[in-house]
């Protein structure tokens, strides 16, 4: 195992500690328990949006943090859920009297976690909503998960709900809007090779030098089949098509295209496999609106990618176009 750190046990430690050097500006860092919140406070009334999860998928959870995003994250361990007094404990410290909405992602440990951390902070007269994404085709059940997984798609959610929650909207109405995003984004991913989790120390799976895994889940889950390696088009096609056929989407909508790798694949790779999914949308009527391209919803060094898609409607569009100043998305005024 080759990486870059001192010791497996306190590598989300030292990786906290570098992300509050490198952006004292916008985040504040926590490491007992980690929390990593936004230097701007929460206005008053306002929904504080708080989301987190186990590290290794970075950016997500951290690196979303900031004005019209989420207000806190909370990172686990490497592929481990936060713990309940990790969530209370950012909720706490952002939120400003307008409530807190909880996005979690569905693996197991944390919707536990989050619902024990909604059922404590609700004790305290805290206002809670939990929307729980599981956006991902591939499998129905996991050895992480009861049901679908939640994958590229908590990125989407967070980014629209964020905004909704940055224009004064109620608790109850970011609930309604992040539900509307889950039940409108579909994702599917595949893997050239896995990853290697750093207390571990060896590939989490085993992959032949010309084999794929179709519908990998991004703490390296088994997906729906393994298959030799073929060109660009038909492992695109492979993603897309399950996808589109799950909602089903339909010629006319508009759509937000979310290519993301898995950590591993270069840009190079990752524009190729986009311009294929445009094509792919395209030839059955559908209009790309947005698009989102680059290693957002990753699985350390895993090489692979993910399609998502979001059938979009105005509101939905608007929010995604909305300010946001994070570490890992940035755009607006």
């Amino acid at each position: 195992m080759k990486k870059i750190l001192n010791d497996p046990s306190t590598v989300v430690t030292d990786a906290l500690r570098g992300l509050a050097l490198a952006h004292p500006e916008l985040l504040r860092v926590s490491t007992d328990p980690a929390v990593v919140t936004r230097v701007e406070p929460t206005p008053p009334g306002a929904v504080a949006v708080v989301s987190g999860g186990g590290s290794g998928h970075e950016p997500l959870h951290s690196g979303f943090v900031g004005p019209g995003m989420l207000a806190a994250a909370c990172p686990g361990p490497v592929f481990t859920s936060p713990t309940p007094d990790q969530v209370v404990a950012a909720v706490r410290e952002v939120e400003a009297g307008g409530g807190a909405l909880l996005v979690v992602k569905n693996y197991t440990g944390d919707v536990l976690n989050f619902e024990t951390a909604a059922e404590l902070l609700e004790a305290e007269g805290v206002e809670v909503r939990t929307v729980v994404v599981d956006d991902d085709v591939a499998v129905t059940d996991s050895s992480f998960t009861a049901g679908r997984r939640g994958v590229g798609g908590t990125v989407l959610v967070e980014k629209i709900v964020g905004a909704a929650a940055a224009r004064g909207d109620s608790l109850d109405r970011c609930a309604e809007i992040a539900g509307r995003v889950n039940s409108q984004v579909r994702s599917m991913g595949l893997a050239l090779s896995p990853c290697v989790v750093p207390h571990v120390g060896r590939p989490s799976f085993e992959l032949g030098e010309d084999e794929i895994e179709i519908g990998i889940g991004i703490h390296g889950e088994p997906g729906r089949e393994r298959i030799p390696l073929e060109p660009a088009d038909g492992l695109v096609r492979r993603l897309l098509e399950p996808v589109l056929d799950d909602l089903p989407f339909a010629s006319g909508d508009e759509v937000l295209l979310f290519t993301n790798s898995m950590g591993g694949t270069p840009p190079l790779e990752l524009y190729l496999a986009h311009g294929i999914a445009e094509r792919l949308l395209d030839e059955r009527g559908i209009r790309v609106r947005r698009s989102l391209v680059g290693p957002y919803v990753t699985s350390l060094e895993m090489r692979g990618i993910s399609v998502s898609v979001l059938r979009l409607d105005d509101e939905l569009t608007a929010l995604w176009d909305a300010p946001v100043r994070t570490t890992a998305l940035n755009w607006g005024p």
